[in-house]
């Protein structure tokens, strides 16, 4: 069941599963969007279909692996390789992974400590 605003939370093992369901239906990944929380990451993927929003959360605590998206929508290799480079969140079974290359910065994973 959906919230305000088509926003669903959900648990990190579920993401890939949720994604091939999406792609069967017919939806297109929109983007991903992560952010900092105290000692977790928020994740938010977003999908569209008939231009409808419809918006998956995922609470990743700090230190835990999530998979990539890549094998359901490739596009998804972009945000993923930018949030590994950026946030330090190791995202396994990309399909184009860049290994922490994506992105030249003075510092590795500037927002991984940034709370």
């Amino acid at each position: 069941m959906f919230t305000d605003f088509n926003l669903k939370v959900i648990e990190p093992a579920e993401l890939v599963d949720t994604a091939r369901t999406l792609k069967a239906e017919g939806y297109r990944m929109v983007q991903i969007c992560a952010t900092r929380i105290p000692d977790a990451y928020e994740l938010t993927y977003s999908f569209d279909k008939d231009l409808e929003l419809q918006h998956y959360r995922v609470i990743l605590p700090e230190g835990q692996d999530i998979q990539s998206i890549t094998d359901s929508y490739f596009a998804a290799f972009v945000y993923e390789n930018e949030i590994k480079d950026l946030f330090g969140i190791n995202i396994t079974h990309i399909a184009l992974d860049f290994q922490g290359g994506f992105f030249v910065t003075n510092e590795p994973t500037p927002w991984k400590g940034s709370k």
